[in-house]
């Protein structure tokens, strides 16, 4: 029987390729999906969510996406645009005075206090498309990187996001806004924006006018109680025997504090049916089944380059991540599918964003698919397990 125009001949070595890395260890365990043309072809769950305690991984098993909340908080974002209560050039000091004379860095690497004026006011679209400046503690060098993991060491424990950012807008920006793209804290900023815009939590908002309307149950920023037992165990790498070691338990769980800081940028818990429907809501330009939450033009625009050809040719995280595909409005959009072999597969247009614990998604409006692959494994270096996933998903693709 095949299923959404995918061969269960083929889909047999994409099963076996994930089992692999359960198998030698390098993950305790792995849900994936593929939806295609309106139904799962595709949805596994092997391995474990809690390998000391034998709990098996399971399709509705939880997980801390982590960056794959950038998009959610992005379409946040062009919500409040179409209600006319923002707009992409908007200066984002007349709600986020703390950011209204923000200082530059003289060398990124360089002495804190060694710096100059901003030379044009942050806007929506600077944070949109990481070219406002700010960094992460792993993405920034010298004294800002410590500036960054001092700020960042403790401060999801509490749910005050005035008082974060205030913190934050006593740190100089790495580079002038709108110069180049950097990865950085811009999603967490738009966080707070979203709450000072709206007039209620970033997690009220995200349920009452995303969440809710797609039927997503178990995504928020934080685990009940009740719920706990279906988080995954969360793993580090050691650096020195590459071991995984548990860095975040269920039963001491971050995730499990209702007062943590609502992170635009990397807070949510979901599931793999959860994620699958604001996917969708993505690949259907701003619409899922009967339930429209963006237009056409507001997905069209997330779903666009909008780096120049310069800021392109700049390396991120070490190597030229932009000759196939561009950013647009919290997402990566593939526009020259031949520049990302050796390394990718996607077809032009299809667009996703990854998160830290190594869960990963993308969306191919040309095949009408959507992929996802939902781990929870934090590691600086590269790991090929979603890659793997999407090749031999592409592989499958019988009809």
């Amino acid at each position: 029987m095949q299923l959404a125009g995918l061969s269960a001949t083929r889909l047999t070595p994409l099963t076996n390729a994930m089992q692999g890395y359960v198998e030698r260890g390098e993950v305790a365990g792995v849900v994936s999906m593929v939806w295609r043309r309106g139904e799962i072809g595709y949805f596994e769950a092997l391995g474990w969510r809690d390998e000391a305690a034998q709990l098996p991984m399971e399709r509705d098993t939880l997980f801390r996406i982590a960056s794959m909340t950038k998009p959610v908080t992005s379409a946040a974002i062009l919500m409040l645009i179409e209600e006319d209560r923002l707009a992409l050039d908007t200066p984002i000091s007349l709600w986020l005075p703390e950011l209204g004379a923000p200082r530059v860095l003289r060398d990124p690497s360089g002495p804190l206090d060694e710096t100059d004026p901003a030379k044009a006011p942050l806007t929506v679209l600077d944070l949109l498309t990481h070219r406002a400046g700010f960094a992460y503690h792993f993405t920034a060098t010298g004294p800002l990187a410590q500036a960054y993991a001092a700020e960042f060491n403790g401060f999801e424990a509490h749910g005050d996001a005035s008082a974060w950012l205030t913190r934050i807008a006593a740190l100089p920006l790495m580079f002038q806004p709108g110069s180049r793209w950097h990865y950085g804290i811009a999603t967490d900023v738009l966080g707070v924006l979203i709450e000072r815009v709206s007039g209620v939590s970033l997690g009220e908002f995200f349920r009452t006018r995303i969440f809710e309307p797609l039927g997503m149950r178990d995504t928020a920023f934080w685990v009940a109680e009740s719920q706990l037992a279906r988080l995954a165990t969360a793993y580090g790498v050691d650096p020195g025997t590459r071991r995984r070691v548990v860095e975040d338990h269920s039963s001491a769980s971050r995730w499990a504090n209702p007062e943590r800081f609502q992170s635009g940028g990397g807070g949510l818990v979901s599931t793999a049916a959860d994620y699958l429907q604001f996917a969708q809501l993505l690949l259907g330009r701003g619409r899922v089944g009967a339930t429209r939450l963006l237009s056409h033009r507001s997905v069209d625009l997330m779903r666009s380059n909008f780096l120049t050809r310069d800021q392109r040719r700049v390396p991120a995280f070490g190597h030229v991540l932009w000759a196939g595909q561009g950013f647009g409005l919290g997402l990566s959009i593939v526009d020259d599918p031949a520049q990302q072999l050796p390394l990718g597969y996607r077809s032009l247009g299809s667009f996703g964003w990854p998160g830290a614990y190594g869960t990963s998604w993308f969306a191919d409006p040309v095949e009408d698919l959507i992929g996802m692959m939902l781990i929870q494994r934090r590691a600086i270096e590269p790991f090929p397990m979603a890659l793997d996933f999407e090749r031999r998903v592409y592989d499958a693709i019988d009809d």
